[in-house]
């Protein structure tokens, strides 16, 4: 009986196959089916048996394979935001200028262009694959010499590339006004007589030195998010052995301090990353779907989200999947990030970034005011006790233990904790660092406008006048504070002023603003302190 239901087994085999040759797909030219469902889906399963429809596009029907001297074609996307330039070499993303930003703070200054120095052998968003044959050069055909979303409208951009070996990929990018989010869908339809076994790879690149030297490539390199923390990489971390990431992954890109290039799991659609410099010298990512297995007749859909856009923590937030954990703010991100929320709430109100930056340093200073103000009260004390100090400490230098014994007897005499002025102080360094971190990255900063000569709260003063204000404040303020430092240790401390303002020269000039509106403030408070603890 076994050895019958073998035979029935292979004879049926033998006639699938027979048939497959005789009135298969090669023979009859089967074109490929239209794009399955959003039911049909395939992310990291085998797909499910359902006849695709007949495309309703009657263009599609009369796909054929491009002749292999067809030249690469550009396709240009306008939106309200931005200017794309699609590549039907890959399928891909050759350019993209932002409307909203430009290079320098200057009318006539270039716009902001993103993509455009990728490796030029690989353009942002090419598609490869594993298990069957796609170069990232394959070339594409589109289905539009152009598109415009109008205002509230969108549209999509189909590519399509016909193998000749029994497969169809397609590749539908959706695009939409007031966003910088692009949706894209790659479908891979199987008109062979063999189950189709693969994953769809996208790839970006990144050079390794960013030709312009300025503060806006600082923290340049790859990001991305990966059971459930950010992950970053130079390219010196990936120059003699590749990093690979498998483990729940939202997103992955490029970025620098201001901008982002990044791709977005849509259901889990990202089941590796992997980084590398690439023959060409460039930062490579390659994020790669899951595996998927199509069989005869069937076609499988993965999809993405892309972003190219700015580092905005609000537009960040809107695209979802953790995207703003890509604004890298160090260990004080808790703190830093609501820090933002308040410079950007402030500021819809009083439509100047400067402003909202003095707002809120004034609230920052209330709210510690009962911090520091214990805290220069107890420097006040131990300022006041400090001959009694040292004439016990003449008197009982022979004797450490007896000493020790007689100073903290008189702390508590005069009710003065020798700890008590620095304690306060150190509460408030992550406050200090998480705003300085806050304003450092922020891109509403980048050319925005405080008053006269300053126009840039991200670049620095370009007449040095906030910084040198800045450093005489600190003097001043190190003049008044009380101290227990020995003469020659006071002078050091005078010299901190000098080194501070040869530092803040070159910071962006909100910094400069928070640092000199703080010491203003804590002079006023230094004031206030010494009328109440008299000598």
């Amino acid at each position: 009986m076994e050895k019958r239901a073998f035979i029935a087994v292979g004879l049926s085999i033998a006639v699938f196959y027979l048939f497959s040759m005789m009135f298969g797909p090669d023979k009859q030219k089967m074109q490929p089916s239209a794009p399955p469902s959003e039911s049909t889906m395939v992310n990291n399963s085998t797909t499910k048996s359902q006849q695709p429809s007949v495309p309703d596009n009657s263009a599609s029907a009369t796909l054929q394979p491009l002749p292999s001297s067809t030249p690469q074609k550009d396709i240009n996307v306008e939106t309200d935001l931005y200017t794309a330039v699609f590549s039907t070499r890959g399928a891909s993303l050759k350019s993209l200028t932002l409307k909203n930003y430009r290079e320098e703070n200057s009318p006539a200054a270039k716009k902001v262009i993103l993509g455009n120095d990728a490796d030029p052998n690989v353009f942002s968003f090419s598609t490869r694959a594993t298990g069957f044959n796609l170069p990232d050069s394959t070339l594409f055909m589109p289905d539009a010499d152009g598109l415009k979303i109008e205002k509230s409208g969108s549209r999509q951009l189909t590519f399509n590339y016909i193998s000749g070996q029994g497969y169809t990929v397609r590749k539908i990018y959706t695009f939409s006004s007031g966003a910088y989010g692009i949706k894209l869908e790659t479908q891979v339809f199987n008109n062979s007589a063999a189950p189709l076994v693969g994953a769809i790879q996208h790839v970006m690149t990144y050079p390794a030195e960013p030709k312009v030297k300025n503060n806006r490539f600082d923290t340049a390199g790859a990001y991305l998010f990966s059971d459930n923390s950010l992950q970053s990489n130079k390219i010196k971390d990936v120059s003699s052995a590749s990093k690979r990431y498998d483990k729940t992954l939202l997103w992955s890109g490029f970025a620098d301090k201001y901008f982002l290039n990044a791709i977005l799991a849509d259901k889990n659609s990202i089941a590796s990353v992997e980084l590398k410099k690439n023959n060409s010298g460039f930062f490579e990512s390659v994020v790669s779907s899951p595996q998927f297995t199509v069989n005869p007749g069937q076609s499988a859909t993965t999809i993405h989200r892309l972003f190219v856009g700015p580092k905005d923590i609000d537009i960040l937030k809107e695209q979802g999947n953790s995207l703003e954990q890509s604004l890298d703010l160090g260990w004080f991100t808790v703190i830093a990030k609501p820090l933002m929320y308040t410079l950007k709430f402030f500021y819809r109100y009083v439509g100047n970034y400067g402003v909202a930056i003095i707002i809120i340093t004034i609230i920052l200073k209330a709210l510690f005011f009962p911090l520091t103000h214990k805290s220069y009260k107890s420097m006040k004390g131990m300022q006041k006790i400090q001959p009694e100090m040292t004439k016990l400490r003449e008197k009982y230098k022979d004797d450490k233990d007896t000493m020790n014994k007689a100073v903290m007897e008189l702390y508590r005499e005069h009710k003065v904790n020798p700890m008590g002025g620095c304690l306060p102080m150190v509460v408030q360094i992550p406050v200090f660092f998480a705003l300085y971190k806050s304003l450092m990255f922020s891109i509403e900063l980048r050319h925005a406008p405080f008053f006269l000569w300053v126009t840039d709260l991200a670049d620095k003063d370009p007449y040095y006048v906030t910084p040198v204000i800045m450093g005489i404040t600190m003097f001043v303020q190190q003049k008044m504070t009380p101290s227990n430092m020995d003469p020659m240790q006071q002078k050091m401390m005078l010299a901190l002023p000098v080194v501070f303002t040869f530092m803040f020269l070159s910071f962006p000039s909100g910094l400069v603003l928070y640092w000199l509106v703080n010491n203003v403030l804590t002079i006023g408070q230094q004031m206030y302190i010494n009328k109440l603890v008299k000598d």
